[in-house]
């Protein structure tokens, strides 16, 4: 696990707060750099990045995974597109655990894996469906995504499960867009599973431009 410190420095074009259990969005320009910041620790970002120029060209986990050949995102990780195009490349991490392997929570998975009781609990796929809308798409447009901040360990057979997270409060990570990008995100809902420390909270999102 390979940490970096954020780093200083930079105009800043927008510094927002995203509350507990809501979704936001933004265009990254080329060159921009996106920091992530886990404000009160152990709370997952769920994210998707599209090719702001055309949508159908959108975050690829397998690719990503593939490109690095490690099962999780980190320092140095290029973010790619099924395209097979680099999208953004992650030049700081203070956290150094990033999950691209457990998908989204949504109100169909929670009643399977926590009880029918659970059905009408936001989820982060209906998040990402409502901020997708705003930019004309749809459920079909939604695809695995990224999991910021959150632990999901994998075993050598391949089994995974979402345990605590690791990341502190004030742990930030940062990308590089290197294309114009839609960045979606689904600050997490969830308090069934241990991926926000069953109490979700606020993040911080700060877009910086290039330094001179």
């Amino acid at each position: 696990m390979t940490v970096q410190s954020v780093r200083t420095g930079g105009r800043i074009v927008l510094d927002v707060e995203i509350p507990a259990r809501k979704p936001w969005s933004a265009i990254i320009r080329k060159g921009q750099t996106l920091r992530i910041t886990d404000s009160h620790g152990q709370q997952a970002v769920d994210t998707l990045f599209y090719c702001a120029g055309d949508f159908g060209e959108r975050y690829s986990g397998q690719d990503t995974l593939r490109a690095q050949g490690s099962a999780y995102v980190g320092l140095g990780t290029r973010i790619m597109s099924n395209e097979g195009r680099v999208m953004l490349r992650v030049t700081a991490d203070s956290c150094g655990l990033h999950d691209t392997s457990a998908g989204a929570c949504s109100c169909e998975s929670n009643t399977v894996r926590f009880g029918h009781q659970t059905r009408y609990q936001h989820a982060c796929r209906e998040n990402f469906v409502i901020e997708a809308a705003k930019y004309g798409m749809s459920k079909r447009d939604i695809v695995p995504n990224l999991n910021f901040f959150m632990n999901v360990p994998i075993d050598p057979a391949g089994n995974f499960t979402v345990v605590d997270g690791v990341s502190k409060p004030g742990d930030a990570i940062e990308l590089v867009a290197e294309m114009d990008v839609l960045c979606l995100i689904s600050n997490c809902p969830q308090i069934n599973n241990p991926c926000n420390g069953f109490f979700p909270t606020p993040v911080q999102v700060t877009i910086f431009e290039p330094e001179a």
